[in-house]
């Protein structure tokens, strides 16, 4: 396994068997093999032929997987779309200091970035599972990190773009940042959103949207984070697509989308430039994406 943070847990084939023998033996005879992927925040493995087990790679993620283990059940029952619903909270013990999950599998694969208009209708796909998402009502939800205004990543964001001189336009990335800084908040109820709404958190088959993962950012706020797969995904024609099956997505919160790719994407660079290529790749696509039509005042 590829190392992408300081102080990251050893995490191998041996450690997760010996987590399902001695925690849930009822399934420690299925197969077991390790998923290649490019998310930076959990090991994965395939558990026979329905089950994920998720192990985080970092401490602190016990908050994120009690919040999934208590909401994702009561979420997936307003939804018709498969999500990756928790069927087990594992603990920490003196191997894994953590807590960590099995999840149900769910079959596809992640998208890669479009050419033509081969994503014109998982864009509407994805529109429509968002109206679903933001239009759910369930009290007391916990804030998502990213459901925030975005002021709040502003520190994080300016320094990133100190980070990547020579690397892209700096100059006119922090121009638009800028800009789109003073657009104004969310100003109505908190909705629920996904937080992370990116390709490598969403399976298509067929060209169609057929799951959606990692739900860790989970929780309520301000819809615009869950913009940023415009951005990620989607060329300028199906991006169209997507923002026309859209509901109650004003002008100010598509903008304030813009800022969260444009965030994310530059947060994201200097941080994985050296250690996971794709999303390295990734964070430099949206940069462009959201730079392409910018001119500034």
């Amino acid at each position: 396994m590829t190392k992408m943070h300081e102080n990251e847990f050893e995490i191998d084939e041996s450690l997760v068997r010996s987590l399902l023998e001695s925690q849930c033996p009822q399934w420690a005879n299925l197969s077991l093999k390790r998923i290649s992927s490019s998310g930076t925040d959990n090991a994965l493995f395939r558990l026979g032929d329905n089950y994920v087990v998720r192990l985080p790679r970092l401490k602190g993620a016990n908050k994120n997987i009690n919040k999934e283990c208590k909401w994702l059940p009561r979420l997936a029952d307003y939804l018709k779309m498969p999500i990756a619903k928790p069927f087990f909270k594992g603990n920490a013990n003196e191997k894994y200091p953590s807590l960590w999950m099995i999840t149900k599998w769910n079959e596809g694969h992640n998208p890669e970035f479009e050419q033509e208009n081969e994503h014109k209708i998982l864009a509407k796909d994805l529109a429509d599972f968002l109206n679903e998402l933001h239009s759910i009502h369930l009290s007391d939800g916990p804030y998502s990190r990213r459901g925030v205004p975005l002021k709040e990543v502003n520190e994080e964001t300016t320094k990133a773009l100190g980070q990547l001189h020579g690397e892209i336009d700096v100059v006119l990335a922090s121009g638009l940042w800028q800009k789109i800084m003073e657009i104004p908040n969310w100003d109505k109820a908190p909705v629920w959103v996904h937080g992370d709404y990116l390709p490598g958190n969403i399976l298509v088959q067929n060209s169609r949207l057929s799951a959606v993962l990692d739900w860790s950012d989970v929780g309520i706020g301000d819809p615009a984070c869950d913009l940023v797969i415009a951005w990620s995904l989607l060329n300028e024609k199906s991006r169209d697509i997507f923002r026309y099956n859209l509901r109650n997505i004003d002008s100010h919160t598509w903008e304030r989308g813009r800022g969260w790719a444009l965030s994310i994407a530059l947060i994201l660079l200097p941080y994985y430039k050296h250690t996971n290529p794709v999303l390295a790749a990734l964070a430099r696509r949206m940069i462009a994406n959201v730079l392409r039509h910018y001119i500034p005042d």
